[in-house]
């Protein structure tokens, strides 16, 4: 049997949820589900945790995208594929790519490939350049880029 849950105290569980790390809308209205809160009191505290700061889809777009490209080494097109996942929209997408320093982003690039490169040094260079390539896409990075890596070489 589930225990019943006032406003007032899911609020301030949602609070230390979204206080604790970034969170998007659709993880709060999912959290708040899970309790049992639905319809004009879910609203009623996403609406009082955006006021409070405790809730922002900029921000938590952001943070995602500095994050997954600092500490998974992915590229944008995985990063925008995951925020489109979890419902954020078009304008915070945007801004959270600005995070992504341009000349970290092709210094991470090259490393991932050459990485790859030196993986398996006995197979012949087309086969390694395509599997480091195939690699590279399957991290989210782009085609043109990768591409410029080895017309480089």
């Amino acid at each position: 049997m589930k225990k019943y849950i006032s406003q007032q105290e899911a609020l301030i569980l949602l609070q230390k949820y979204c206080a604790y790390q970034e969170r998007c809308h659709r993880e709060v209205r999912t959290k708040l589900l899970s309790l049992g809160i639905y319809g004009e009191y879910l609203e009623e505290i996403i609406g009082s945790l955006i006021e409070e700061d405790f809730l922002n889809e900029i921000r938590f777009a952001k943070t995602y995208a500095r994050g997954k490209f600092r500490m998974k080494a992915w590229g944008r097109i995985k990063i925008i594929q995951s925020l489109k996942q979890k419902g954020i929209n078009d304008y915070c997408i945007k801004e959270a790519m600005k995070e992504i320093n341009p000349a970290d982003y092709k210094e991470a690039l090259h490393l991932i490939l050459a990485q790859q490169l030196e993986k398996c040094p006995d197979v012949p260079p087309f086969e390694r350049k395509s599997k480091a390539f195939r690699y590279a896409l399957s991290r989210g990075f782009e085609s043109p880029l990768i591409e410029e890596f080895f017309g480089r070489e």
